[in-house]
């Protein structure tokens, strides 16, 4: 199965988008699949702002992307765009780190009033980082995410449903094109 890079683009320690992005890693790790959370938040402030490039955390960060199949990014709308902390990533890395990479972009926000900021403000960015294939991402207003009585997540039905199509093609996106052997070894030249 695929690894997974489960990005969380939010500032904020209580997260609607990062509960968001924990849940659908359970579903993806339940279908057999390797998650890795990362919250662009936990990343050094001094770094991102600072553009350190040779930070130790951001060659980490860096690397998680490297390694992965699949990458699926969320981020809060904030003023209709994807929001600057997860910006202060991407332009950390390497110009087509997503090469070869199949993506599922998330966005949460207040009202529908921003759910073109996936199309017009992240697919852009992400297709000109090199993502072989962007899935349909989703949209899924604040006010659907709650926590229920046990501490989990819990999705409105007019947002589960489709939210639940989406992770489902990017699942069988990640099944056609995740490398099912190791590749074989490269002769030696003389």
């Amino acid at each position: 199965m695929a690894t997974v890079l489960s990005v969380s683009g939010s500032p904020s320690a209580t997260s609607r988008t990062a509960r968001l992005l924990r849940h659908l890693d359970a579903d993806l790790i339940a279908q057999g699949h390797e998650v890795i959370p990362l919250d662009v938040r936990t990343l050094p402030a001094e770094a991102l702002l600072g553009a350190d490039f040779a930070h130790p955390d951001i060659v980490r960060a860096t690397g998680l992307f490297a390694r992965a199949d699949g990458i699926v990014i969320g981020t809060p709308v904030y003023k209709a765009a994807y929001s600057g902390l997860l910006k202060t990533l991407l332009d950390l890395l390497p110009q087509y780190a997503l090469t070869g990479k199949t993506v599922l972009p998330l966005a949460t926000g207040g009202t529908t009033a921003h759910v073109l900021a996936l199309d017009y403000a992240l697919r852009p960015v992400l297709s000109s980082m090199g993502a072989a294939h962007i899935v349909p991402g989703w949209f899924v207003l604040d006010r659907h995410i709650t926590t229920g009585d046990d501490g989990g997540v819990v999705l409105d039905p007019a947002s589960a449903a489709p939210l639940d199509q989406v992770v489902a093609q990017f699942a069988a996106a990640l099944d056609r094109t995740a490398p099912t052997t190791a590749p074989a070894p490269v002769p030696a030249t003389r």
